[in-house]
């Protein structure tokens, strides 16, 4: 498959200081460097500009995720064929580029540059290889999709996944939202073995603790509205299960002759309603989402 016009996107926020080099290292491989300054107080749109990229200025900083979609937005209306989101900070090497447009050639429709494959990530923090695990496996858990680096910042994006890709959140779970609508959408997927630098002074804005922190909630709020079923039901089942096994206990125990406590009694009475609670909503928001699933996809094909 024939790529017409490549761009490579990238959101930056204050990385004057090292947007030149990787914005030199993408025009070697792409049509168009696309830069969306994400509210900048220092020369980064500047520099972008004066090195021919094509820039897009947010007038306040509004998050990660507000600059992936604006990075969307644009590729839809240059009518890529491709692109490539790479960080503006320097963390990401842009000679790899080709590994990531390769796979889409061949049929993908998305490029995960993986940190994790291949025996690699050996260069990765510790603290921040098991925070990156435990959001893969919640990714795994909301949408069935199993990745390697369900966070990865470094992707090459198809047509087909340009055009499908609508994102709500602006904050950095932004990487398991793409990957959610993904999956949402049939896109075919593959993962390249990437490098990444972790050794720079200025690598992250955000604390990684924080970072994680956000991006497990709102994974979780996508689980409530995408599982329900998972989120709802199953642990109402097991509260309700909980609640009639100590229920049954506490019955033979009266049957025996022992009297029953006030408190163990109520939280019995409580586990279960809270239970049957739970998988009845459970259900109804799993015919809701279903539903409106549904009505998204008919307005789609419209």
């Amino acid at each position: 498959m024939h790529l017409s016009l490549i761009i490579a996107a990238m959101p930056a926020y204050n990385e004057g200081h090292a947007i030149a080099e990787v914005i030199m290292g993408c025009r070697k491989y792409v049509d168009k460097v696309v830069v969306v300054d994400d509210g900048s107080v220092d020369n980064t749109a500047e520099i972008a500009e004066s090195l021919g990229g094509y820039v897009v200025k947010h007038e306040r900083n509004k998050g990660y995720g507000a600059a992936i979609k604006s990075c969307f937005k644009l590729a839809r209306e240059l009518h890529a064929d491709a692109m490539v989101i790479i960080d503006s900070d320097g963390q990401h090497n842009p000679d790899e580029i080709p590994l990531l447009l390769e796979p889409l050639k061949h049929g993908a429709d998305l490029v995960i540059g993986s940190r994790f494959i291949n025996g690699n990530g050996k260069n990765v923090p510790a603290y921040r290889k098991i925070g990156m695990k435990i959001l893969d496996f919640a990714t795994y858990l909301a949408g069935g999709i199993r990745v390697t680096d369900s966070q990865s910042g470094f992707r090459a994006y198809g047509k087909k996944a340009i055009e499908n890709i609508w994102l709500k959140g602006d904050g950095m779970s932004v990487g398991s939202e793409i990957l959610l609508n993904m999956r949402d959408h049939n896109l075919k997927f593959a993962e390249v073995e990437i490098h990444c630098r972790y050794d720079l002074e200025q690598c992250s804005s955000q604390n990684p603790f924080a970072h994680g922190l956000g991006v497990m909630l709102q994974i979780l709020k996508d689980m409530e509205f995408r599982k329900p079923l998972y989120y709802f039901t199953i642990p109402g089942i097991l509260a309700a299960t909980a609640g009639l096994l100590m229920g049954i206990k506490f019955l033979q125990d009266l049957y025996s002759g022992i009297s029953l406590s006030y408190g163990p009694t109520l939280l019995t009475l409580l586990l279960i309603l809270i239970g049957i609670f739970m998988m009845f909503t459970g259900v109804i928001l799993h015919a809701i989402s279903k539903m409106i699933y549904q009505i998204a996809s008919s307005q789609k094909e419209i």
